[in-house]
C-alpha cells in the first residue's frame, strides 16, 4: 500500500550527523521524526527521498490560510500489508508532534509541530495512492 503525505515542514533527507552542517542536521531530524511517527505502527518501505516543490499549499489540501506559492515537502512511502495504517491513523499520530522549524520553509509556524486537526492550519497531509 503507497501513502504520500505534503507537508510545509522542512522534512529534506540529508543523511547528515551530529556536528556537521547544522542546518542539514536539521533537516535530516524532522524526517527521521516523520519516519518515526509513522514507525509507531508500521515500517514504512523507503520509496524516494522528500522532495520539495513550490505550490499554493490549499490547492494540495493544506491549510486554508495558506494562498500563495509555498515550498511544499512531498513524501512517498509504502507498507506491508493493507489495513496496517489509515488517513485517520496518521492524522491522529501526527497532531502536534513537535518539529523543528526556520529551516527552509518559507511560511512562518505559529508553534513547532505539525498540526493535522485545524483546516486553516494544517501543516501536513496524507493520501492514500492505491488500494
Amino acid at each position: 500500500m503507497r501513502f504520500t503525505l505534503h507537508t510545509l515542514v522542512d522534512i529534506t533527507e540529508t543523511n547528515t550527523r551530529r556536528g556537521e552542517d547544522p542546518l542539514k542536521y536539521r533537516q535530516q531530524q524532522n524526517y527521521l521524526t516523520v519516519i518515526q511517527t509513522i514507525g509507531m505502527r508500521v515500517n514504512p518501505i523507503y520509496v524516494d527521498p522528500p522532495v520539495v516543490i513550490k505550490e499554493i499549499p490549499s490547492k494540495l489540501g493544506l491549510g486554508s490560510k495558506y494562498k500563495t506559492k509555498q515550498n511544499v515537502w512531498t513524501y512517498t512511502f509504502e507498507i506491508e500489508y493493507e489495513g496496517g495504517l489509515s488517513i485517520e491513523t496518521l492524522v491522529n499520530d501526527f497532531d502536534l508532534v513537535p518539529v523543528i522549524t526556520d529551516l527552509e520553509e518559507t511560511v512562518k509556524f505559529d508553534n513547532a509541530h505539525f498540526i493535522t486537526k485545524k483546516p486553516d492550519k494544517n501543516n501536513i497531509i496524507f493520501q492514500i495512492d492505491d488500494k
